[in-house]
């Protein structure tokens, strides 16, 4: 198959561009071995450090050739070896490059050559093999396609330095995801890997550590064994958490420190290390906010506060730690200052990389804020005190990167639990404005986050929820409950309950105009559990207060009825019933409404038979029902009273009231108490 590269080039340009190359490429046909071996060493020294000779001989088809003299049982070892070596300088080059290396199915040769007795050959083409997985172009799976490369490649490690460096590198980009974790450990990575971490050679080391930080990264089954496996991996009669914080310590490379506090921190939140365990407490998590000082690279800064904000996500207690340790919030500020007017970085090179990727910091920054932000009311405080944090927020929202974007919306979020921020940063600087213009359109992802937050917003003691809700917010959450996505009908229909709470009527109808009758019965059959609770949330929020609840059910009373009916019937939870329940005793507490329950004999059985159920929420949910429905002060109660006792529903009152728990009891006691008066 010829390789040719994607961009096309003008022919006229094509043929004086290689011209000059093509000698090379003609040499490697040549019918004395000894020639091609000197062209092949002759082509290794043009390509080294030019990408344009490289784009030259992948277009005049040298790639094909090197891969066949490669393979070929009648090449020498020495030349096969310098086709591999030549092979890899070309993958070093641009990503087409890559491809054009790929599309000649470079892989299955690369990998055939592994079988080879000879080192030097099998060191070539594992280089090459290592420049071509690191590279964004080539797909991982390519890697696991055949079983028996794996076992081989973990054969390899003990041949020498190199085999240990290049193939660690490999798994450890290879290693994306679940799948590819378990295929390694299963194939003994964690013991094959284990004692390379104390090699003569730093490359190794490291390799061997990101191999780790990678394989732990949310799998537990990995980061138990590395902890204490049933055949307990030891290095040098040290356990791996303890040779992790050897390399944590400050006078080893800031790379070392960095990964090694990865897979401490990895493990942590696998639960295989407690999060009050002092390796975490007094190692990974002041290393990771060491990182975080402006005196670090930009990446390092990245990758610190990302660690960290991972590290501490759902554990107050380091959230507490974290954000008093070297000041860590104010530190957090400079990230938005970067690379600032009187940097003090000199080199051009630098500062031209660290402008492109400055979003990264604020990204990193956002992150981290969120984490620390998650859970306690004074480190929210902090953080929004922080000198224009909320600008810096809503700028955050919109800018061109989706990351940034994200982070901001994930910062907004956690800040946005603060029910005394709610009422005052975020309505100082409108923050609903820009929030409101993210949910217009924006991938999923950051409509998850951004419509929690609104959800927050929505609450009713926030200043924000008038001005979000005349912004037309009620359509837009209706539009929310139809998506494909659970977590975004889960946050569309929890965000009405919380607009639909101690409402006026017009925003109730709106809600219910927006919805529709075919939208709400497909809530209440959705097989997530959660969708379903927070649509009956919801309508329990809509039938409160007496003329609310008879004009709902006036227009809407058959269908609502029908939904209580086939949630009662089903195959339901407890919570899901005794929410179902309580709708019904709000429906019975509506002067018009209660009609609707007391002229259905088959949802006056199911009321009768939850008060003599087992669970005692749902004989109390019930007992509400009946309640409303006997209450004397009301028109037409003797008639509801004597249709209910002839029911029988008296007997179970009598019942009730001799009750053990002291709710029902009193229930019991009241409801029987309308019968006397």
């Amino acid at each position: 198959m010829a390789c040719v590269l994607e961009a096309p080039l003008r022919m006229s340009v094509l043929s004086e561009v290689t011209a000059s190359s093509r000698h090379y490429v003609d040499r490697l046909f040549d019918l004395d071995p000894q020639k091609v071996l000197q062209g092949v060493i002759d082509m290794k020294n043009a390509v080294i450090g030019n990408n344009k000779q490289k784009a030259n001989l992948i277009v005049l088809g040298a790639v094909p050739r090197l891969l066949y003299l490669l393979q070929q049982e009648t090449s020498s070892t020495e030349l096969r070896t310098e086709c591999a070596v030549v092979l890899g300088s070309l993958a070093m080059g641009t990503e087409n490059n890559v491809k054009s290396l790929l599309d000649c199915h470079i892989i299955p040769a690369l990998l055939q050559g592994l079988l080879s007795p000879d080192l030097k050959f099998i060191e070539a083409c594992l280089r090459c093999l290592r420049t071509i997985f690191i590279s964004p172009v080539t797909p991982e799976d390519l890697l696991y396609t055949d079983a028996t490369v794996i076992s081989h490649l973990m054969a390899l490690l003990s041949r020498s330095r190199y085999t240990q460096e290049y193939i660690c590198q490999i798994f450890s980009h290879c290693c994306k995801g679940p799948d590819h974790q378990t295929i390694l450990f299963n194939h003994g990575a964690v013991q094959n890997i284990a004692h390379l971490l104390v090699s003569t050679s730093y490359k190794v080391r490291m390799q061997a550590l990101k191999c780790f930080s990678v394989l732990a990264f949310e799998n537990p089954q990995v980061s138990m064994t590395l902890v204490n496996g049933k055949h307990k991996v030891l290095v040098d009669g040290e356990l791996l958490p303890q040779i992790f914080v050897k390399m944590l310590q400050r006078d080893k490379p800031v790379e070392m420190q960095l990964t090694s506090a990865k897979c401490l921190t990895s493990m942590c939140r696998a639960g295989a290390i407690r999060t009050d365990d002092s390796c975490i407490v007094l190692k990974t998590l002041p290393c990771l906010v060491r990182m975080c000082s402006k005196e670090r690279l930009l990446e390092e800064r990245v990758e610190g506060a990302e660690t960290l904000a991972y590290l501490i996500e759902t554990d107050v207690e380091l959230q507490r730690i974290a954000s008093i340790t070297d000041h860590l919030i104010v530190m957090l500020a400079d990230y938005f200052k970067y690379p600032s007017s009187v940097s003090a970085i000199t080199d051009i090179k630098r500062l031209d990389h660290d402008l492109k990727h400055a979003h990264e910091l604020r990204q990193a920054a956002f992150k981290l804020y969120a984490s620390l932000g998650a859970n306690d009311e004074d480190i929210r405080k902090k953080i929004i005190e922080t000198e224009n944090m909320m600008d810096r927020i809503v700028n955050g929202l919109s800018e061109s990167s989706i990351k940034v974007r994200l982070a901001a919306v994930r910062c907004l979020h956690s800040l946005s639990r603060s029910v005394q921020q709610l009422r005052t940063s975020f309505q100082d600087h409108a923050v609903w404005k820009p929030l409101m213009k993210v949910l217009q359109n924006a991938p999923n992802e950051i409509l998850v986050v951004a419509s929690s937050t609104l959800c927050n917003l929505l609450l009713e003691f926030s200043p924000s929820k008038e001005p979000i809700l005349e912004s037309g917010a009620i359509e837009l959450l209706c539009s929310l409950t139809q998506s494909e996505n659970l977590a975004l009908r889960v946050n569309g229909i929890w965000a009405l309950m919380n607009v639909a709470f101690q409402a006026e009527q017009k925003i109730k109808s709106d809600i219910l105009r927006g919805l529709s009758t075919e939208q709400l019965f497909q809530l209440l059959s959705d097989s997530d559990v959660n969708v379903l609770m927070k649509t009956l949330g919801l309508l329990r929020n809509l039938l409160s207060t007496r003329p609310h609840i008879d004009h709902i059910m006036s227009t809407h009373g058959k269908q609502i009825m029908q939904a209580v009916t086939l949630i009662l019937e089903g195959e339901h939870n407890i919570e899901v019933k005794e929410q179902t329940l309580c709708i019904l005793a709000n429906i019975a507490d509506g002067t018009t409404a209660k009609e609707l329950i007391m002229t259905n004999d088959d949802i006056l059985q199911k009321i009768k038979y939850y008060m003599s159920h087992s669970n005692a929420k749902l004989q109390l949910a019930a007992m509400f029902c009946i309640s409303n429905l006997v209450w004397n002060e009301e028109e037409g109660s003797q008639e509801r009273q004597d249709k209910l006792r002839d029911m029988g529903i008296v007997d179970i009152l009598h019942k009730l009231s001799q009750s053990s728990d002291p709710n029902l009891c009193d229930k019991a006691k009241t409801a029987l108490q309308q019968y006397l008066a």
